[in-house]
């Protein structure tokens, strides 16, 4: 295949990617203005974490759009004074690319588990702190051990420095051991082991409490959306019964020229759906009091 097919073949494809590129933006920014123009507060709208993904993730293609990228076979006729800000501004334009994979993280809006992922993780602070603080103490002692027991006692040319073996310390004690690294030595491998069982015991302190206020943020996020979803039952069953009402009494001429049995079916059928949704509410709270909370003490 020639290298001019090739180079044909590749600009169809990029111009229909392009294209449905093209159409997602619109859309994403048609709703991101529509929901700016309808916020109350435009300086908290854009506070918000997840409008500030939204931007940075819309923001991109049209930077594209204004700033043209140069092809880097054309590197060489560059002027040599402004090689330099040619490439700096090429390596921007490639960060804002990346970041389209933003995109992905519009679905926090409509899932329920990356919800409860993004708001473990705002409660989770102290944890997720306490696990950083044990890991960098345990790879700051076993760093020079390690180090001392391969380069000074067998003079192995793997860990040449105490900087060079943190690397060591924190893949062992993550439990990823990718093996560019390892203890040949007694001494070094007796120091593998400790450190291995450290990083297990360290992982697993916060991991539980993480754990625990995983659980709690799914129930509490489930009992929200499940209320505002009776809430919003309960707000269309009533709209449809009066529109009904009003519907059957502009057909008989008024509510008193209505058949008496058709007035008084209409009401009981409108009083019988909307008690049993209050009866459907009351059934799903008391299955959620039901429900064994976690003791206090475990957060």
């Amino acid at each position: 295949m020639s290298a001019g097919h090739r180079m044909g073949e590749c600009s169809s494809k990029c111009y229909n990617m392009f294209i449905i590129e093209t159409v997602c933006v619109a859309w994403f920014s048609l709703e991101f203005i529509l929901r700016f123009i309808q916020a109350r507060s435009k300086l908290d709208f854009l506070r918000g974490p997840l409008n500030i993904i939204d931007a940075m993730a819309i923001l991109p293609y049209y930077v594209s759009l204004v700033v043209k990228e140069e092809d880097p076979a054309l590197e060489h006729e560059r002027p040599g004074g402004g090689k330099g800000y040619l490439d700096k501004l090429g390596l921007v334009l490639r960060i804002l690319r990346a970041l389209r994979i933003l995109y992905v993280m519009r679905l926090a809006r409509h899932s329920l588990g990356l919800q409860t992922l993004g708001l473990t993780v705002r409660r989770s602070t102290r944890e997720f702190g306490l696990l950083l603080l044990f890991l960098c103490v345990a790879v700051t002692l076993f760093s020079p051990l390690v180090h001392l027991a391969e380069s000074e006692l067998t003079g192995a040319h793997d860990f040449s420095s105490i900087p060079a073996s943190y690397w060591w310390a924190i893949i062992s004690m993550t439990t990823v051991g990718y093996g560019d690294m390892v203890p040949r030595s007694i001494p070094g491998q007796v120091v593998a082991l400790s450190s291995i069982l450290s990083g297990i015991l360290i992982m697993a302190f916060p991991a539980t409490s993480i754990f625990h206020m995983f659980s709690r943020s799914y129930q509490e996020l489930k009992m929200e959306h499940d209320r505002l979803f009776k809430e919003e039952c309960a707000a269309a069953a009533a709209a449809a019964a009066t529109g009904e009402l009003q519907e059957a009494g502009s057909e008989g001429g008024g509510f008193d020229s209505a058949p008496t049995g058709l007035g008084l079916r209409l009401d009981k059928d409108s009083v019988h759906s909307l008690e049993s949704l209050a009866l459907l509410g009351k059934g799903g709270e008391a299955a959620g009091n039901n429900n064994h909370s976690l003791p206090a003490a475990a957060f």
